[in-house]
């Protein structure tokens, strides 16, 4: 099992490495690494050139994330290892993918948040959890005018699919330790909110894409 984990973390972080804002600086020009917040996500993205880059950046984090654990899951399923040991391995690519997204190499370790991959892996994980999870994150972030509330709540999905339908205690473990580090990651958030200084979906919304300037 020790290779098989191995394996999944190692394939799963060099597929998180690629970045869909890759592709947003290619077409826009514009290295979003360099502005707004500073990060590679899907929200900086938006932030920066308007939310149709946000949406192609989200889009591209969620989908790597969606076809590496759907591939392996696809490949496990021909093979008679234990249903615990599948799903731990499931976990630790979907872990490895989120730790290739949040610390790429190529830039220093200092990626994005992980909020696409994480909804990408949800949904090759259990399809009406993962979507869930989605629709709660973009129903809590219009309401409340904050993305990260609603990526908490993503969360929450996240930790009841390692609870079920995943079995073994791995799942459940990746998913407590990438929701701590999903915290840590969005503290600077939490305290622009509590001063008043955080970017509202809102403004985002109506900020133009840069194709349209």
């Amino acid at each position: 099992m020790t290779l098989w984990i191995f394996s999944a973390l190692i394939a799963g972080y060099l597929i998180g490495c690629l970045h869909g804002s890759l592709v947003a600086q290619l077409l826009s020009g514009t290295n979003i690494k360099s502005a707004g917040v500073k990060n590679s996500g899907a929200s900086n993205a938006a932030i920066v050139l308007g939310w149709k880059y946000g949406a192609l950046v989200a889009f591209l984090d969620i989908f790597k994330g969606f076809a590496a654990v759907l591939v392996m899951r696809v490949f496990l399923g021909n093979s008679s290892l234990p249903a615990e040991t599948v799903w731990a391995i499931l976990f630790f690519i979907a872990a490895g993918v989120v730790l290739g997204h949040n610390f790429p190499f190529y830039m220093k370790f200092n990626g994005g948040k992980g909020t696409a991959a994480v909804i990408g892996v949800m949904i090759a994980l259990d399809w009406q959890l993962g979507l869930l999870g989605l629709a709660l994150l973009i129903v809590i972030a219009l309401a409340t005018n904050y993305l990260v509330i609603g990526v908490l709540a993503l969360y929450a999905v996240f930790l009841l699919i390692a609870f079920w339908p995943a079995d073994g205690f791995w799942p459940y473990i990746i998913a407590l330790a990438l929701i701590a580090m999903a915290f840590l990651k969005h503290l600077e958030n939490i305290r622009r909110i509590k001063d008043g200084t955080e970017n509202k979906v809102s403004a985002v919304l109506r900020k133009k894409s840069a194709s349209a300037r």
